[in-house]
């Protein structure tokens, strides 16, 4: 159970500070009217933290792709130490502050994950990198869930990101209480069906991991099982590996509905995999009946609710 709010690291301009190099911003609807609802934001902007001011000189990365340095467009100054020196000592601040996920503004030479641009000496766009803030961030804490705000647009990748900062949230939660090796099976079993629909492969990794290692430390098969987890939620679920999962769940029928109840429910799953009704429909079904034929193991399943049901209503 979450006892303290749940807290996400955020690039400042996406909730409307104006923070750009030119005194804008880049607000998120989604971000600030949505998910801010229901999440604390840290908020931070390394280049203004780092003394760079605002409105200031545009910055591009540049040079090796493998180390960039922040050089700003027309000066040409270098500003690669400066926000280096910010990042180490925000990023290492930051271990304090609980996060269990952070939202970068795209492409920025600072806070961007993915296809930020890198420069020649000419000018000429070479390949992509990771801003500088970020790629301190991802190095300290490479299990905390991270995403783009542009790539939020997407409902599945949204619903991904949710499932992955949600479930961080728990075992993080998890493994401050006393760790037992009924703990683990437990916070397995409750999660079979999740798993399963990101990656079956490392859901099956994780039950040999629990079930080979008994005599082992609790704690030191809760570092391994971690890491499986933060790899496992990293895969996207699919409408095929959902409608396996659908399938296995229905499984627990057999034998315990009417013939028409087994059909309806059939057909269901079916016009879910031909995309015509969302997986919320089937999921709600299967975990009615669940309750109703008192199917505890399967009521537990955080699966049919890996993040609160009343945020699922805005997405």
């Amino acid at each position: 159970m979450t006892t303290s709010p749940l807290r996400l690291g955020i690039s400042r301009c996406l909730l409307g500070e104006q923070v750009r190099f030119d005194g804008g911003h880049k607000r998120n609807t989604f971000l600030t009217e949505v998910l801010g609802r229901f999440v604390e934001w840290v908020p931070i902007c390394p280049e203004v933290e780092a003394g760079l001011g605002t409105p200031r000189e545009p910055m591009k990365l540049a040079g090796n792709p493998r180390h960039p340095r922040l050089i700003t467009v027309d000066t040409r100054q270098d500003k690669t130490k400066v926000l280096e020196r910010f990042s180490t000592n925000r990023v290492r601040e930051l271990t304090s502050r609980d996060l269990s996920g952070f939202v970068f503004k795209a492409r920025s030479p600072s806070c961007g994950v993915q296809a930020v641009p890198v420069y020649d000496r000419a000018g000429g766009f070479t390949r992509s990198a990771v801003g500088l803030f970020a790629h301190q961030f991802m190095e300290r804490f490479p299990f905390i869930p991270i995403e783009e705000e542009d790539r939020l647009l997407d409902t599945d990748q949204r619903t991904h990101f949710l499932e992955r900062v949600y479930c961080y949230r728990r075992w993080c939660e998890f493994v401050r209480s006393p760790i037992t090796k009924q703990g683990l099976a437990h916070f397995h079993a409750t999660h079979k069906y999740l798993l399963m629909a990101h990656s079956p492969s490392h859901s099956k990794r994780m039950g040999s991991l629990l079930a080979r290692n008994r005599r082992s430390r609790p704690a030191g098969i809760a570092k391994r099982y971690g890491i499986e987890l933060a790899n496992a939620m990293r895969v996207r679920p699919s409408l095929a590996k959902h409608t396996n999962v659908l399938q296995h769940l229905l499984g627990y029928f057999r034998n315990r509905l009417t013939r028409t109840e087994r059909v309806t429910m059939q057909r269901m799953v079916e016009r879910y995999r031909a995309g015509d009704i969302p997986l919320a429909i089937p999921l709600t079904a299967i975990k009615e009946i669940a309750q109703r034929l008192e199917l505890t193991y399967l009521s537990e399943q955080v699966y049919f609710e890996p993040y609160p049901r009343h945020l699922m209503e805005y997405l």
